[in-house]
């Protein structure tokens, strides 16, 4: 799934929050945003594998939830929404796409790292790629659920997910092509550093196919 609809998923867990506890509601948006967006941040660093783990944020979260429900304190309110969108993430990318650079070729049979058990999850494909029609229509739906709840002063952190995903939805099978186009002018020393799939692509597209010491 595209980052946009992990961000406001996140976000959508901090609905109950707000409505049984109004002035937590700011701080637990924001927390499930960032644990919505944070998993991604490995996008170019080992993605889906470095930053992304579905068993211990999930374990992470089951402690949580029940602390800030005792505690009700903002920061433990904060860490367990946080914790809940970070696996909530995790957990949703397994029912995406696999790690490809065209995932709707469904040729992957990688779609997040278990780093308990110390395997890759096989892809569903319940949503079939980040940027797919029903990935779009997912992130409006939270949206349209989100927008009275957060407020004035979030509503345009909403609006803004919502234009992205909708940008990314209908450039997403035209932008493998302009990676390839990039990645193919670019120095070596730079391709070395971009992930596998990224250096890879040129195999389908007929460019050229670099290791990362350039040759």
């Amino acid at each position: 799934m595209m980052l946009p609809t992990h961000a406001l998923a996140g976000m959508a867990l901090a609905l109950p929050v707000a409505a049984v506890a109004p002035e937590a509601a700011p701080v637990a948006f924001l927390a499930g945003l960032l644990g919505g967006v944070v998993p991604d941040l490995d996008l170019y660093v080992g993605h889906r594998r470095t930053l992304h783990f579905p068993v211990y944020y999930t374990v992470g979260a089951a402690v949580a939830v029940p602390v800030a429900a005792v505690v009700a304190t903002p920061a433990a309110v904060a860490v367990a929404v946080f914790l809940a969108a970070a696996a909530l993430h995790c957990v949703a990318d397994v029912f995406g796409g696999g790690l490809e650079l065209r995932p709707w070729r469904a040729t992957a049979d990688h779609a997040v790292y278990d780093h308990f058990n110390g395997r890759w999850i096989a892809p569903r494909r319940w949503v079939r790629y980040d940027g797919a029609p029903e990935d779009f229509l997912l992130s409006a739906a939270l949206a349209g659920a989100l927008w009275g709840p957060v407020g004035a002063a979030q509503e345009p952190l909403v609006a803004g997910a919502v234009a992205v995903a909708a940008a990314y939805a209908a450039l997403r099978r035209v932008l493998p092509g302009v990676v390839e186009l990039l990645v193919d002018r670019l120095p070596d020393p730079v391709v070395g550093r971009l992930p596998a799939r990224y250096r890879e692509s040129g195999a389908s597209a007929g460019g050229r196919v670099r290791s990362p010491n350039g040759r």
